[in-house]
């Protein structure tokens, strides 16, 4: 019997005789609400916990890694415009040299000067080229920006018969190439009488697949609660459009019209315009470009000339993008 009574109190650690159970502890109070101790106890382990994974996110050697990488990263995607740069400040026996280097020894700006004199000298005067192309730019990026938004909101927001087929069929447009569909085209312009005008380039930005599909993305993620609230307080649909939907959806427009401009800005010849004075920017430099061997510092300065307006529109787009995500977040 003394052996028995032994063993069962040497398994009795004689500090859990006065330990309270779960049930006889008292709750404890946060904020006015009152917890129990085990929700209390998880609590703090998974504050714990949320804080060593905080730790390890934002530990000092990953963000260093991180930022090597980036920096890398850019440096690799900048190397061709650098040395496009570097190269249309550079004399002729410097363009030759083996191997090439980037910084340049005696910086020039002949190559400029040689372009715009031999622009000057055109049978067209430079500032029409300017013009045709400023003029397709900026019509051609309203059309499109217009046609997409009008086009993708009754596809997102609005019930009708026929909705899924006609966005499924504009989006298999998207497996077509433009060349594809170049004798058809130019069928329809011939007919309609647009040949030899601007009108060949300005509608058919109008029916862009991927124009579409990309501003109907953006509008699927608007709220619908937002719209019936609007119809409810008695707004109708231009305005629920134009006033509302329109601004939230900032980034998605911002962002067509960065590869619109780069798509129009650099629209060079085509099979609808044939008349000198009707052709743009980039038909004009590519004519010069084509010279060959002995234009090839000025074959450089020519695409520093066309790379810098839709650097200048991406710049400024991409500042407004990330001004509007950051100050136009919603819930449904």
């Amino acid at each position: 019997m003394s052996t028995k009574i032994a063993t069962v109190f040497g398994r009795i650690n004689p500090k859990n005789l006065f330990k309270k159970s779960p049930r006889d502890e008292e709750p404890s109070v946060e904020n006015g609400t009152v917890l129990p101790t085990e929700g209390k106890e998880n609590k703090k382990k998974k504050e714990r916990k949320r804080f060593h994974y905080k730790r390890m996110n934002r530990s000092l050697g990953g963000d260093i890694a991180f930022f090597l990488f980036l920096f890398i990263a850019s440096l690799f995607f900048a190397f061709p415009m650098v040395f496009a740069v570097s190269n249309s400040l550079k004399k002729m026996n410097e363009l030759f040299l083996f191997p090439p280097t980037l910084i340049v020894r005696e910086p020039t700006l002949k190559n400029y000067a040689d372009l715009f004199n031999i622009m000057a000298n055109s049978l067209v005067p430079m500032s029409k080229y300017i013009f045709n192309t400023i003029f397709i730019t900026f019509f051609g990026t309203l059309f499109r920006v217009l046609s997409a938004s009008m086009c993708a909101y009754p596809l997102s927001k609005r019930n009708f018969r026929g909705r899924n087929f006609i966005f499924a069929l504009s989006t298999y447009a998207l497996m077509f190439t433009p060349t594809a569909a170049t004798v058809s085209n130019y069928i329809i312009m011939a007919n309609l009488g647009w040949i030899d005008t601007f009108w060949s380039i300005l509608i058919p930005a109008l029916g862009s697949a991927f124009s579409l599909y990309l501003i109907k993305g953006f509008i699927d993620g608007f709220p619908d609660s937002v719209l019936e609230a609007a119809r409810i307080d008695g707004a109708g649909e231009f305005k629920i459009f134009w006033s509302i939907l329109m601004p939230s959806i900032k980034p998605g427009w911002l962002t067509l019209i960065v590869f619109s401009v780069q798509e129009f800005w650099n629209t060079g010849s085509t099979i609808y315009i044939y008349k000198e004075e009707l052709k743009t920017l980039s038909y004009a430099l590519s004519q010069v470009a084509a010279a060959g061997i002995a234009r090839q510092g000025v074959s450089m300065a020519i695409s520093i000339v066309m790379m810098i307006v839709p650097v200048i529109v991406f710049v400024i787009s991409q500042s407004n993008i990330l001004e509007t995500m950051a100050t136009s977040g919603m819930k449904d």
